[in-house]
């Protein structure tokens, strides 16, 4: 099946060389992004169409399982 959303991310941020402070206009805040990151927290629908959009990360990745 597709990589679950926090994988996606990590793989899109090593293919371009991104650091975490890369993903804040994406996210939000510092700890927004470590809390998605570490999976405390799910992508808002905001979140999502900015990652899409910035870093052209799929969507249905993004959303993942329904």
């Amino acid at each position: 099946g597709p990589p679950d959303p926090v994988a996606a991310i990590l793989f899109r941020m090593e293919q371009m060389g991104l650091n975490r402070k890369s993903l804040e206009p994406f996210l939000g805040s510092r700890s927004r992004v470590s809390e998605v990151l570490n999976r405390k927290r799910s992508l808002s629908m905001n979140q999502i169409r900015k990652l899409h959009k910035g870093l052209n990360i799929p969507l249905e990745t993004l959303i993942g399982p329904l």
